[in-house]
């Protein structure tokens, strides 16, 4: 009876929902279904057959060879020790919910069938699917997601344990029932973080070495089981013939190799020359200069190498030069406004990257969350009131712009600018040298940077410091002593990119949260500390509407631009994909981008 009623009510649910009808606050008190979205509802019907961005008649079966730079010495990605194979999330861990790639930030079932929550997102319930297995058999039980929950949350990566240790409790309600307390977090988002926890099984999990790295698979209830590993150079993973969630909609059309294997280079140069010579299946270009005119070889000009420019929906990938505030000589705002000044990105994009590029400030940039050059709205500004001193008025009403030099590489408006910020900061110019007022020490420090771009927009910049009588040192490390120094917080500046989704949650508390600051591993890499941000992160997470959650998003963005914690370098508007053509991939391209969990080897032609 209990069944029905709740199929009623969703029923009732939906239908309300399909004819336009509002419904009032507290009139369900909860909701279950298949599917649940961070706002509004699921673009997806119940009983989709496959998700519009994969192809459910893709062949089975070849190889997938991925090219990646650097190197690994672990096969768990969920901890903090170790350089691991991301791949492993996804391909052989999966989690209890599914990405909605069309979509800002919905799941649909996966590990769960179903999921349940109230209007206020107080508690979460999962039912698990009775077909879900682990690759060696056993069934995946609410035991082992309870499991796998205290198992991260206590040693997991910083971003788990700050999620996770907001669930008040965690109980099994039945054998596949899964039901998290949520009272007291305020935190509309933690539902859905909890639908993409990944789940391991209990009986294969030593917890006492769990946080030691290890070059032995997990087991996990995935599509793919990891078959062979050569330590720092390659890694195999074999699609599961017994996979129990490949006719699931939400997989059909997906995981389609029988092979997938990552082979690891040292040098970005090697790297590329590999995939020239057919060694690996395809390349994600980051380097204009390469991308526009580095293909001009044999199987390139053949069609044997297909190049695809993809437009994807969400916010811009945006390239920065990120100051360590941790390191005395960022601390000052003046010093890093001076320094933002000096960057000449006229110069570099026309002589290094063709015009390529675009430019914002915004960590949002070319998504209706980016507040450059938009004026606040009242909401924002109710927000930012009690900040009001930290925000520049440019920022507030819009009219922020980054400087726009010559382009001749000797911009005198822009340094005479920046030396008038560094003698507001106690910094005078003594002959060629600028040097602290008071102890006469010079300014100086050093770019850290491992690949071809990245060394001479530093070498490029270091040029333009120098007539500032700035002393910058480029030094240039390999991606794996690059990754080491990153994760310890061990530069004074590097160059990084953080990728945005249109519904940016929690993870913005790890990117630029006073927690996280301290904490190596995650990636506040410049050390902010500011209750604005941790307020503005705050607000995101308990928006209910749309209209307000995007409010909260530019009212962070103004407060991260204000701060002035990194320059802006460039925006990406495209993706850059190279593959040759024994590999093929569905008409229609995601919100997010490429997806190589849906392409497919194309089929050897039949013998006749």
């Amino acid at each position: 009876m209990l069944f029905l009623e709740r199929l009623s009510a969703r029923l009732l649910i939906r239908l309300a929902l399909a004819l336009g009808f509002a419904l009032p606050l507290g009139r369900v008190s909860a909701q279950e279904g298949d599917a649940i979205a961070m706002h509004g509802q699921p673009a997806m019907p119940a009983g989709f057959s496959h998700m519009p961005y994969a192809n459910p008649d893709a062949p089975k079966g070849g190889r997938l060879t991925w090219g990646m730079l650097g190197t690994f010495d672990s096969l768990n990605p969920l901890i903090v020790k170790g350089l691991a194979v991301q791949q492993i999330r996804g391909f052989v861990v999966e989690s209890l919910m599914a990405r909605g790639n069309d979509e800002a930030f919905t799941l649909y079932g996966l590990l769960a069938r179903t999921v349940e929550t109230d209007e206020d997102r107080t508690f979460v319930t999962f039912r698990l699917d009775p077909r879900a297995r682990f690759s060696d058999g056993k069934p995946v039980l609410a035991d082992d997601v309870l499991f796998s929950w205290a198992l991260l949350r206590d040693h997991g990566r910083p971003n788990h344990r700050q999620y996770y240790a907001k669930v008040a409790k965690a109980e099994a309600l039945d054998r596949l029932t899964v039901r998290f307390d949520l009272s007291g977090a305020n935190d509309r988002e933690l539902p859905l973080i909890l639908g993409l926890m990944p789940v391991l099984p209990r009986h294969a999990i030593d917890v006492s070495t769990f946080e030691e790295t290890t070059m032995k698979g997990l087991v996990g209830s995935g599509p793919y089981r990891v078959t062979a590993v050569k330590p720092g150079t390659s890694i195999t993973l074999t699609r599961n013939p017994d996979y129990w969630g490949r006719d699931l909609p939400v997989n059909r059309g997906l995981w389609n190799f029988d092979e997938v294997r990552i082979d690891f280079y040292r040098e970005a140069n090697g790297q590329f020359e590999a995939f020239k010579r057919g060694l690996y299946d395809f390349r994600v270009e980051h380097e204009p200069l390469r991308w526009h005119d580095g293909y001009d070889f044999p199987a390139a000009r053949d069609g044997e190498v297909i190049r695809d420019t993809l437009k994807p929906g969400v916010p811009q990938p945006s390239e920065f030069l990120v100051f360590n505030t941790r390191r005395p000589v960022f601390s000052d705002i003046r010093v890093r406004q001076a320094l933002t000044l000096l960057f000449d990105f006229v110069w570099i994009n026309r002589n290094y990257f063709f015009g390529l590029y675009s430019r914002t400030a915004s960590f949002f940039a070319g998504s209706e969350l980016s507040a450059y050059a938009r004026a606040a709205d009242e909401r924002e500004r109710e927000l930012l009131k009690p900040f009001a001193s930290q925000i520049q008025p440019e920022v507030l009403d819009g009219s922020y712009r980054l400087p726009i030099t010559d382009g001749s590489g000797r911009d005198r408006t822009t340094l005479r600018a920046a030396l008038k910020l560094f003698a507001d900061a106690g910094y005078d110019l003594d002959g060629t040298v600028l040097r602290q007022r008071s102890t006469r020490t010079p300014l100086t420090f050093e770019i850290l940077a491992t690949t071809r771009d990245q060394e001479r927009i530093a070498l490029a910049y270091a040029r333009d410091l120098k007539r500032a009588g700035i002393e910058a040192t480029v030094r240039v490390v390999d991606p794996v002593q690059f990754d080491q120094r990153r994760l310890s917080f061990d530069f004074d500046m590097i160059q990084n990119r953080w990728d945005q989704s249109l519904s940016p949650g929690n993870e913005q508390s790890f990117y630029w949260g006073s927690a996280a600051a301290d904490i190596p591993g995650t990636r506040n890499y410049m050390g902010a500390k500011d209750p604005a941000i941790d307020t503005m992160i705050k607000a995101l997470l308990k928006a209910r509407e749309h209209a307000v959650f995007v409010s909260a998003v530019r009212a962070l963005d103004r407060t991260l631009m204000s701060g002035f914690y990194a320059i802006p370098l460039f925006n990406v508007s495209e993706q850059w994909i190279a593959r040759w053509n024994r590999i093929e991939r569905p008409s229609a391209t995601a919100l997010t981008g490429y997806l190589p969990e849906t392409w497919w080897h194309k089929p050897e032609p039949q013998a006749r």
